[in-house]
């Protein structure tokens, strides 16, 4: 059962520091769940898994300007202070970390972190500067928040391989410690994920957006079924993509999870990531599904 706790809001990287820091001094164990704010129930099953394991759980809400290109969403992504953290008393969260960008960038975003090989494909590809952002923030709010665990959603499955490679390459031991636990997709009940952008959607795109997970889930029916053919598991989902005419697809494709590219050479995989983006209107969705292939 959720612990209702009584939240502390916190603005500065210092006695954010400073809280963990006397936390820790005392055996205390760290959970945090790094979002951008406008949470939802996605959002809300990470703190209440958090909180079932930490006494302290810290949840950062920053819209981070560095993860934006230039014809992004950033000036007009939703924001709702007093709905979050209303969302994060109710899910057990202790403590909310809302930095001004200069606390985060005190210089400015001067530099940033780029994490080759996994950031050049599919969201890299559309969004170029996008993970540089996501890898530099992510480190900064590791580095103020100290957490034992961070906590991610599925949803953005390339985003977690980048934070977890963040992790293993970081010079810094504040960056280095942190665990990063990956929890599964929050769906609605037609199988659309959740997501703070669902709210861009008019009622015709929220109709028709249940199409991606039921293209997703036509992959992995091929795939669970004996699909060997990754080129035919990525056709099959785009026929389902294509039932909705509006909807324009920026890639469907299926793919070696842990690299998120077709290996060199041909054979069974492992696990294959079958991913999704496309537009519906004025919002760009993503999506995706992880299938184990039955080798041994």
């Amino acid at each position: 059962m959720t612990r209702k706790r009584d939240i502390s809001v916190i603005e500065t990287v210092d006695e954010m520091q400073s809280v963990v820091r006397s936390a820790r001094a005392d055996g205390i164990s760290v959970g945090c769940v790094p979002t951008m704010g406008y949470l939802h129930d996605g959002h809300a099953s990470l703190i209440r898994h958090a909180s079932e394991r930490h006494p302290i759980v810290v949840v950062s809400i920053f819209v981070n300007p560095t993860q934006f290109g230039p014809n992004e969403d950033f000036a007009r992504y939703p924001r709702d202070l007093a709905r979050d953290l209303e969302i994060v008393r109710q899910a057990g969260g202790t403590h909310v970390f809302t930095p001004t960008v200069d606390q985060i960038y005190p210089e400015g975003p001067r530099s940033s972190i780029h994490i080759s090989g996994v950031t050049e494909v599919l969201e890299g590809a559309s969004r170029p500067t996008h993970f540089d952002g996501v890898a530099t923030v992510v480190s900064r709010l590791f580095e103020a928040m100290l957490p034992d665990v961070a906590y991610f959603g599925q949803k953005d499955l390339q985003q977690t391989l980048v934070i977890r490679e963040l992790v293993r390459t970081s010079p810094l031991e504040s960056v280095q410690r942190v665990r990063v636990e990956v929890l599964p997709t929050m769906r609605e009940s037609d199988g659309l994920a959740r997501s703070s952008r669902n709210v861009y959607l008019s009622a015709e795109d929220r109709r028709e957006a249940p199409v991606i997970f039921a293209a997703l889930t036509r992959g992995a029916e091929l795939l669970e079924g004996g699909m060997h053919d990754l080129d035919a598991v990525e056709q099959a989902m785009r026929d389902v993509l294509n039932s909705v005419p509006r909807l324009e697809i920026d890639y469907a494709v299926a793919v070696e999870a842990s690299t998120l590219r077709r290996p060199a050479a041909q054979g069974v995989l492992d696990e294959v990531a079958l991913l999704i983006a496309a537009r519906l209107g004025t919002t760009r969705l993503i999506d995706n599904i992880l299938v184990r292939t039955g080798r041994p």
